[in-house]
């Protein structure tokens, strides 16, 4: 390829300017990396995010003028200290060359996963690093590669499948901390429908059905690894223990919610039926704003038209009709057995 695309050893000379009147040199490879180019691999945050997508773009021997607003430069990214927070960089870039990575076609078995560790190693540090998606780059990179990998024999096999579980599973909790929670339970999937035993893989779907919120599923997953490894029972039992706090935070967070709306009497519940709470339940049991937007302003109208107690009477159903069935698990809380309460 005329261009480094994909992830490659890159060699390049810059300067960097502030763009302002003076256009202030804040680096400069000629002077401060003695006349020398800058070596980097891209693909592993090692510069700005900005410099990376030009130089990517590049032919060796173009030299390049490149403007970049501040969150492409360094304001998410380690910032030299004469480079003011929220500036605006020019880098004169020249591409002196790069090196593509090694070509696995040819290789056998075991060179391949020798590739296959210092990639994974990269990834394993930039996940460390936070930087989540650089990191799962790295992994589904070498899933992409063994489409084309065929192991020999019984014991290549089975270094192979557990070397991309490792990797799916790398990606799910990728996944996870990037909050695609229904993206990692998936990728967990793929682990699970070869292996079903896979400890790793129910530990780290059932944790990322806790964090999305579905409990019961997160519970079967933490109690299937007692059930399959005894050994993983300290592990299992921790996160039965997260599990019951996050419950408990959310039963919480629901009695907050829902406060005062089963306090009124009989007489006072028009002023439930008419209040913000009253938005607040369908704007918990909906986050879709939009879709409840409508309903509220046909309610309201339909408000001014009618006596108090009958809209009181109408809205009465259709109140309960929106909690249920989810408005089951926060009257329970309550210690109410039927919602007839109202």
């Amino acid at each position: 390829m005329d261009c480094p695309l994909q992830d490659s050893l890159l060699r390049v000379f810059y300067k960097g300017m502030i763009l302002n009147e003076e256009k202030t040199v804040f680096y400069d490879t000629q002077v401060d990396n003695n006349g020398e180019p800058l070596e980097f691999c891209s693909g592993e945050g090692l510069v700005p995010e900005g410099f990376e997508m030009s130089v990517r773009l590049m032919l060796p021997g173009e030299i390049s003028l490149v403007t970049c607003p501040p969150d492409y430069a360094y304001d998410r990214f380690e910032r030299p200290a004469n480079v003011p927070e929220g500036a605006y960089v020019q880098w004169e870039i020249e591409l002196v060359g790069f090196e593509t990575p090694k070509d696995w076609t040819g290789l056998n078995f075991q060179n391949i996963m020798d590739e296959v560790v210092k990639i994974k190693s990269t990834g394993n540090r930039l996940f460390n690093q936070g930087k989540y998606e650089l990191a799962k780059a790295k992994y589904d990179k070498v899933l992409r590669e063994y489409n084309h990998v065929n192991p020999q024999d019984d014991e290549e096999g089975k270094t192979f499948l557990n070397s991309r579980n490792t990797l799916h599973l790398n990606v799910a909790a990728c996944f996870q901390k990037m909050g695609e929670y229904r993206k990692s339970i998936e990728t967990c999937n793929k682990v699970l429908d070869a292996n079903p035993v896979n400890v790793k893989a129910l530990y780290r779907r059932g944790t990322a059905y806790m964090l999305s919120g579905d409990f019961e599923e997160a519970r079967k997953d933490f109690n299937a690894m007692i059930s399959m490894d005894k050994s993983s029972e300290p592990d299992a039992n921790a996160a039965l223990q997260k599990l019951k706090q996050k419950e408990l935070e959310v039963e919480k967070k629901d009695r907050k919610q829902f406060k005062g709306l089963f306090d009124k009497k009989p007489g006072e519940i028009s002023e439930v039926g008419t209040s913000s709470i009253d938005d607040q339940i369908l704007d918990t049991l909906n986050p879709d704003a939009d879709s409840i937007n409508p309903e509220k302003e046909t309610r309201t109208n339909r408000a001014d038209s009618v006596s108090a107690g009958e809209y009181v009477e109408a809205e009465r159903i259709s109140l309960l009709d929106r909690l249920w069935p989810a408005g089951r698990r926060f009257c329970t809380a309550l210690g109410l057995n039927r919602c007839s309460i109202l």
